[in-house]
């Protein structure tokens, strides 16, 4: 995804968002509309409409590294499971994310690798379960 200079920020943020996060990224935007609905801008502006944006990187590599950074951190899960979901959204595949969780475990430890573990797998099973609806509904 290129920045076009003819596009606002929000306008670049809220496609970026839509095609990386998806559903997730729409609901964590809703839930701040009644307490903070400028800090949602900004989080569309700044992550999604200046930083996801950029040449240089695609939105695999920009998703790995964004795995690896709140696994990390150990203290960010919710923001981790949509990080997981977006990952899956732009062809990450399970396993490439769960060998980015573990990588972290040399970087951040044990703990900030179980974490993201078992958030990949919350999220997988997530996935699975609405995969198959899908698929029920479909036949």
């Amino acid at each position: 995804m290129t920045q076009n200079n003819h596009d606002s920020r929000f306008e670049r943020g809220k496609r970026a968002l839509a095609e990386i996060d998806g559903e997730g990224g729409e609901k964590v935007i809703a839930a701040l509309a009644d307490i903070a609905p400028d800090f949602a801008r900004y989080i569309i502006e700044f992550p999604f409409g200046d930083i996801y944006c950029r040449e240089g990187l695609g939105l695999r590599e920009r998703e790995i590294a964004t795995i690896a950074a709140l696994t990390a951190l150990g203290n960010a899960i919710p923001q981790l499971k949509v990080h997981i979901e977006a990952g899956l959204n732009v062809g990450l595949t399970r396993d490439e994310i769960t060998e980015v969780i573990m990588q972290m475990a040399v970087y951040a430890g044990f703990p900030a690798a179980l974490n993201g573990l078992f958030a990949a797998k919350e999220v997988f099973a997530h996935r699975s379960e609405a995969e198959a609806l899908g698929q029920e509904r479909a036949a």
